[in-house]
């Protein structure tokens, strides 16, 4: 059975809810799911013996959270290249956070990504729980 670690930062809750969304969805394809608040995150190790993983933070006045990006920093040392990788935010007006976290997996720690990363307003509205739900397919399919 696959492993995958989800990993968040929030400011309102949004983004927690689009990681449990995930969670719950890739649960549903058969893949064990660790999910988890960065701020719990202490050190590369804790990151250690999974398949796949996912980070996801809301974007905050144009940026990622500030938390994400010293979890970013931390995680570059846990040697996760060729992993599965996904990135997922919450945004207000701009949603520049998924974006930039998607690009550090990908082009810095040198995972194996999925097409893109997912960018959610709120799981409540509009097509949010969908987006998430195929997210998590989109995932555990690369997983195999």
């Amino acid at each position: 059975m696959a492993k995958v670690f989800v990993a968040y930062a929030t400011r309102t809750g949004q983004t927690k809810k689009i990681a449990e969304a995930i969670a719950e969805s890739l649960k549903g394809e058969g893949v064990d799911v660790t999910v988890e608040n960065i701020n719990k995150i202490k050190k590369e190790g804790d990151l250690a013996g999974y398949d796949g993983y996912i980070f996801g933070a809301a974007t905050y006045h144009g940026e990622m959270m500030g938390p994400m990006k010293t979890f970013l920093f931390m995680a570059e040392k846990a040697n996760l290249a060729g992993k599965v990788g996904g990135a997922f935010g919450s945004f207000g007006w701009s949603g520049e956070a998924p974006g930039r976290i998607f690009d550090t997996m990908k082009n810095i720690f040198e995972m194996d990504m999925v097409s893109s990363p997912l960018k959610v307003k709120k799981v409540s509205v509009g097509n949010g729980a969908q987006k998430a739900q195929a997210y998590a397919k989109e995932i555990a399919a690369k997983l195999g």
